[in-house]
């Protein structure tokens, strides 16, 4: 019989732990494949990691990893799957925003020769106006951006079959944007349209400062565009300064040279200071990468391994 993983990163989610899992239990009691659920406790600092041990579900296997402290959702995914031993993974977040329910629509899919099954969000329920504005211009600029095709309104929901999982277990970069890394192994993808539901309980441990570091890490992680920009405004500020100095030295030239033009000397000064700042910011952002990928620190390091 063919094995299904389901990889659950958690992190303070005491207050919907329960409700997911009963949730997803009654979905993978349903399916004729063995079932195994793998929790990752981020280090949380509430009874997350108590309420793991204590979950049981019939006919279902239930463990779980404690992380040695908070290394980040990114982390926390990547320690699943390298634990997870199975057929096809999925990977499903606990605030129940991403229904267990659709689960075997996605088997269905990787069934009919598909190795990543990701599930696109249609509906965006419980958000204001302003994230789903800048999470749609994220995706959209993401698209624009990197070389590697990543699915629009596609967050960590989705299947993966055994080579996909393998794959995805060779990229051991420490600057991880998962999203991208899921796009980036190829083989073939499909999506899954569904509503996406309010958080259950809880808080989202996801603010906007979070968020737009996520969206650095991902532009960083997946295109030079940045990089070149900064090459395009430098070389476009040279050319205009170039021009400026021409006619700053023909004007002194036909009408003299008398003491004028401090404000237009303060607004050049300030106008080349600040575009290579911009560009020394792009390049340590860059830099500050190849830094962390060469001191080759461990993804993670796990506390407990439970094993029901």
């Amino acid at each position: 019989m063919q094995k299904l993983a389901v990889v659950v990163p958690a992190y303070n989610e005491s207050s919907v732990l329960e409700a997911f899992h009963a949730r997803l239990g009654t979905v993978l009691a349903g399916l004729p494949l063995e079932c195994e659920v793998l929790y990752v406790d981020d280090g949380s600092s509430d009874n997350t990691w108590e309420l793991i041990k204590s979950l049981h579900t019939g006919g279902v296997h239930v463990s779980g990893l404690r992380l040695s402290r908070n290394f980040g959702k990114e982390a926390a995914l990547t320690a699943g799957l390298d634990k997870a031993d199975a057929d096809a993974v999925v990977v499903i977040d606990a605030d129940l925003q991403d229904p267990p329910e659709l689960i075997p629509e996605l088997i269905e899919q990787w069934r009919a020769g598909y190795d990543v099954v990701y599930a696109t969000r249609s509906v965006r329920e419980g958000e204001t106006r302003f994230k789903r504005f800048t999470a749609a211009a994220f995706y959209r600029g993401m698209e624009r951006l990197s070389n590697t095709p990543i699915p629009r309104d596609t967050g960590d929901f989705r299947l993966l079959s055994r080579r996909a999982l393998d794959a995805l277990r060779q990229l051991r970069e420490r600057q991880r944007f998962m999203k991208g890394l899921f796009a980036w192994i190829g083989y073939r993808q499909t999506a899954v349209l569904y509503q996406r539901e309010p958080r259950q309980a809880g808080t989202t441990k996801w603010n906007y400062w979070r968020l737009l570091q996520l969206a650095i890490e991902g532009v960083t992680s997946f295109s030079t565009a940045p990089l070149r920009l900064a090459t395009w405004v430098g070389l476009f500020s040279s050319l205009l300064s170039f021009v400026y100095g021409l006619w700053v030295l023909t004007k002194s030239i036909i009408y003299g040279d008398p003491v004028r033009g401090y404000p237009t000397l303060m607004l050049v000064i300030l106008f080349l200071g600040g575009v290579q700042l911009l560009a020394l910011g792009v390049i340590g952002e860059y830099l500050g990468r190849n830094y962390a990928e060469s001191k080759q620190r461990p993804l993670y390091f796990i506390d407990e391994d439970f094993r029901a």
